[in-house]
């Protein structure tokens, strides 16, 4: 298993693969035929570029944060993921699932969402091109990410409310499964995160790598120098995309940020890499939260999107492998950052990126005296309330 592709069955290492019912084992072949065939295609790689930097507002800056340097003694770039059109990440990955959905003939697009930004990316795509859009969230997300959910249904799409279980992230994927399992013949499921069933990990992950693309060749371009980089881990999108590029160059200190919620003296937590273990849950072997039995155990994250009791399977193989170090913020550390970075910069972050703004202050401990890198996955738009709470 090298870095870079899964093997035959989508296995990195012992995680990944398909488990799957048997009705979905046809769309997962139709699909990774889809996508061989475009990532081969220079027609579709033009289209995925020209809608990247036109629509998305591609590539994003590499931003240094003179005053947070300031702070903390060490240089401080932030790649402005937050600048992207709709205000994070998950565009980078919608588009391109909408284009290989384009390709299929699947009228109808559905996904999940947990803070609302996947929901959003996908809602807003689906109006461009033109498809049938319907998002599941949960119900006590629509409750914290209620900007958001207003975003989708003015953008056109259906936003379906999953009341089941703990009512976050993990239901709503369920529930987007069994409508997949449902109508495959029509529908595409926009998967929003680096999980799932074979091709999905291998597919979200190459359409996130622009983001650590641009941040190799802008680190390059200024002749700067840094040894860490710095990224939130719920699903794992953000940071399997800044931190791929970066695999090989082993003088580079990979970082991915759980939400610890309420601290380590708490079992309300989402950290399912450091302190959960491997098990299967939509579609993939992974590290979970599980009890002995192998049951789900609630995660817990004031952040909706980190708010996710599985990780991707790559990111379990790079725990495994010891590639990548693994850590958990609290969400209290994650509050106290994201109040620094706008006081200082500015800069609202989303919550989840305040996990990843938070491990500066480690590094200040540390007396790291490097650069480092941090992916700001997304604006914090959508969290004021959590913030003015604590003001």
């Amino acid at each position: 298993m090298s870095y870079q592709q899964p093997n035959i069955n989508g296995y990195f290492g012992e995680f990944g693969g398909q488990y799957i019912p048997e009705t979905l084992v046809a769309p997962c072949q139709e699909l990774l035929v889809a996508y061989e065939d475009a990532r081969r295609s220079d027609e579709f790689q033009n289209e995925l570029g020209l809608h990247l930097r036109d629509f998305a507002g591609r590539p994003t800056p590499l931003y240094f944060a003179e005053r947070l340097s300031a702070k903390h003694g060490f240089r401080v770039y932030l790649k402005r993921e937050d600048l992207v059109h709709t205000g994070a990440h998950k565009l980078n990955n919608a588009l391109g699932q909408v284009l290989i959905a384009k390709r299929l003939g699947k009228p109808r697009v559905i996904a999940e969402t947990g803070a609302g930004q996947h929901g959003v990316a996908t809602a807003t795509l689906c109006a461009k091109f033109g498809l049938k859009c319907v998002v599941y969230m949960g119900a006590l997300d629509m409750e914290r990410q209620a900007p958001n959910v207003a975003r989708m249904k003015f953008l056109g799409a259906e936003v379906r409310a999953v009341t089941s279980g703990t009512k976050t992230l993990k239901d709503a994927t369920s529930e987007a499964i069994r409508d997949w399992v449902t109508n495959v013949r029509d529908t595409f499921y926009l998967i929003g995160s680096v999980v799932g069933p074979h091709p999905y990990p291998m597919m979200v992950r190459d359409f996130q790598r622009v983001i650590g693309l641009e941040t190799k060749q802008m680190l390059s371009e200024r002749n700067v120098v840094v040894n860490k980089i710095v990224a939130c881990v719920g699903g794992g999108s953000n940071a399997i995309g800044i931190f791929h590029p970066f695999l090989d160059d082993h003088d580079v200190e990979l970082i991915g940020v759980e939400a610890g919620g309420e601290g380590d003296h708490s079992e309300h937590h989402a950290a399912a890499l450091t302190r959960g273990r491997p098990g299967v849950l939509h579609g993939s072997r992974s590290y979970l939260l599980q009890d002995d039995d192998g049951q789900i155990i609630e995660a817990h994250s004031i952040s909706a999107g980190l708010d996710y009791p599985g990780v991707g399977p790559e990111h379990s193989f790079l725990f495994q492998s010891g590639r990548v170090k693994y850590v958990r913020i609290s969400d209290r550390q994650a509050l106290d950052a994201a109040r620094e970075l706008s006081l200082l910069e500015g800069i609202v972050p989303a919550l989840e990126s305040a996990h990843a703004l938070a491990y500066l202050s480690i590094l200040s401990e540390g007396r790291n005296k490097e650069g480092v890198v941090v992916c700001l996955s997304g604006r914090g738009d959508k969290d004021m309330a959590a913030y003015a709470a604590t003001l």
